[in-house]
């Protein structure tokens, strides 16, 4: 029996290198497809000895022509993610999210593939309820200073939800709270390799506001886990569901976590926050708990550890 085939968008960067690797693991045949705006080839050098990985360089905002015969799963990942990538081409953010999206619910439709889009919890903006469940309609400024993702993302899933309506598209929606992990840029910008950067490096600790802010923390293979579960479990079409840790720290705990952890003797600053930055940011994972039997195993600590060490070469 022929090996089921997934295209994966984004499949060079971060989170999606991962995805690209656990498929093969599992025997799945991979096309990942990336421009490389964020992406790496060094993410996926390992992976191209596989027979069963094949790369296309496009960007997804332009339809695939290529024809890679009947493909059964897409996993649309491809978009900027960070603030500083986001906002180095917000149009460019906004179309990825919407036309990209839609060409590839297209494809998706044409080989009756069931279709997986990575949504954010940027969706819910500065939200007025925590922790977030899938529920609430959220607290976004539309045309704020990061409103080109969070907006983008809400776009895309109303694409979604309508493709399932006209067409009866096998779509389900995954909304990711923050990840860590190996090969998220050292360049990011998020909180995470920032830190890292800063205890390795000897350099102040630059935390944004008080540091009362809280985020929750998922470990990357986690999270390709919930990915993996949401897309081939059975009878999900239309689903939304939160992908992260609900374990909530605040930014100023997770600075002294990684200070401790890289025995850094940097000190902390601190510095004005940025506009429209998320006061609480917190998963809701009963639903992922129920429908997927999934949860985030790997700890704060485990999780950090490993990543210090990774950006330590």
């Amino acid at each position: 029996m022929q090996n089921k085939k997934v295209l994966v968008t984004g499949g060079a960067g971060f989170i999606g290198s991962w995805l690209c690797e656990e498929l093969l693991k599992q025997n799945y045949r991979v096309i990942c497809v990336d421009n490389l705006y964020t992406g790496t080839k060094e993410n996926i050098t390992h992976l191209k000895k596989d027979k069963n990985f094949e790369f296309l360089l496009h960007d997804v905002i332009e339809p695939i022509k290529k024809d890679f015969g009947k493909l059964d799963y897409v996993f649309h990942l491809a978009s900027p993610a960070s603030v500083p990538d986001e906002q180095r081409d917000p149009i460019k953010t906004l179309l990825v999210n919407s036309a990209g999206t839609l060409n590839l619910l297209e494809l998706a439709r044409k080989n009756n593939a069931r279709f997986l889009f990575t949504s954010t919890s940027e969706v819910y903006g500065s939200p007025a309820i925590s922790p977030q469940p899938e529920t609430y309609w959220g607290n976004v400024n539309p045309i704020g200073a990061r409103s080109c993702y969070d907006e983008g993302k809400r776009f895309g899933e109303a694409l979604g939800i309508a493709h399932v309506k006209m067409y009866s598209t096998d779509i389900r929606i995954a909304r990711i709270f923050n990840t860590y992990g190996e090969r998220n840029k050292k360049d990011d910008g998020r909180v995470i390799p920032n830190f890292i950067n800063q205890a390795l490096e000897g350099k102040p600790i630059t935390i944004y506001g008080s540091g009362k802010q809280t985020r929750s923390l998922c470990y990357v293979s986690d999270l390709v886990k919930g990915l993996m579960y949401l897309m081939f479990s059975k009878n999900l079409a239309g689903e939304v569901i939160n992908l992260g840790n609900p374990l909530e720290k605040t930014v100023l705990e997770i600075a002294k976590i990684i200070k401790k952890l890289t025995h850094s003797s940097s000190n902390l600053v601190f510095c004005p926050l940025p506009p429209d930055d998320p006061q609480r940011r917190c998963p809701d994972i009963t639903k992922a708990k129920k429908m997927l039997g999934w949860q985030p195993e790997v700890s704060l600590e485990e999780g950090l550890k490993r990543t210090i060490e990774w950006y330590k070469t």
